[in-house]
């Protein structure tokens, strides 16, 4: 490597890469733009390649960025966790971080489930970012996150290189409040007719599979609200505002939690859950422990 290669600039480059931009990167590192920018031209001239390129009103990383980004994860997230483990001795137990990003469609009792397994690490600190499905992929793609759960899989994309991990599904039931369960269970499924509906937003990978049962069945729906975030949706639905569909894998939650009664089961219709990443082998452990229980 040459003689010039400073890591420090190795380090202003991978900040840039998290925030994705220079001006974001500048304000994290509290230093000019200009000066951040410099520091990363120097790296590349030290390496000799290019690392960043400009998209849009940020940047997005070269293949090559790509490689030097993934020595910068290990480098400098070990330098992260190094305070934590030095204090470990006095008793205070390292801070393990996970940085999740979560489709703003996922049902979120189903993403408690899908953290499960890692919710009881010794010194978990667990980052959890809601945005849309596109948003999570391009913060991923520049090492923000650790692990993109969503409600289908990445789709092939020449200038992204993720991959996707199954992570379970389940099927669908009807769902709602103790007097509208009543009434649509009377004449089910047709008694969902007689009642207000709430649904997933046109956006969610289900609701054209939930559309397409209501035909089926002959049932006219009247949907009084859409909703993309799903939490919100069940508090509408627990105050009488409509029946909703929700995974059975969840059916205990939703009852202890919202008070809604179960209606019947959606035959057939089945709700996807995926883990996306940027290795095919992931090697963080957290996510390890996540993804490969669903893939065994």
């Amino acid at each position: 490597m040459s003689q010039h290669f400073n890591y420090r600039h190795l380090y202003y480059f991978w900040v840039v890469a998290k925030e994705g931009g220079m001006s974001r990167a500048a304000a994290r590192l509290d230093m000019a733009v200009q000066t951040v920018s410099a520091q990363v031209r120097e790296l590349e001239r030290a390496l000799g390649v290019q690392l960043l390129r400009p998209e849009g009103r940020g940047v997005t990383l070269t293949e090559a960025g790509q490689r030097a980004m993934q020595q910068a994860d290990v480098i400098f997230e070990a330098g992260e966790a190094l305070p934590g483990l030095l204090r470990e001795r006095d008793g205070a137990g390292p801070a393990v971080r996970l940085a999740l990003g979560i489709s703003d469609t996922l049902p979120k009792l189903v993403v408690r489930h899908l953290v499960q397994p890692v919710l009881a690490t010794p010194g978990l600190r667990l980052l959890c970012h809601e945005q849309r499905f596109d948003d999570l992929l391009g913060n991923l793609a520049v090492h923000k996150l650790d692990l993109v759960l969503a409600d289908r899989p990445a789709p092939p994309h020449a200038g992204l290189k993720v991959f996707n991990h199954a992570m379970g599904s389940s099927e669908l039931a009807w769902y709602g409040s103790p007097e509208l369960a009543a009434r649509a269970k009377k004449r089910f499924p047709r008694g969902l007719a007689d009642v207000p509906m709430l649904l997933p937003a046109a956006n969610a990978a289900v609701r054209p599979h939930i559309d397409r049962w209501l035909t089926q069945h002959g049932i006219t729906a009247q949907v009084a609200g859409e909703f993309e975030d799903s939490a919100l949706l069940k508090i509408f639905a627990a105050g009488g505002m409509g029946v909703f569909p929700a995974p059975s894998l969840v059916h205990q939650q939703l009852l202890a939690q919202y008070g809604v009664r179960h209606i019947g089961a959606l035959d057939g219709v089945m709700e996807n859950f995926y883990g996306i990443s940027t290795e095919r082998r992931v090697v963080h452990p957290l996510v390890r422990r996540m993804v490969e229980p669903a893939s065994t």
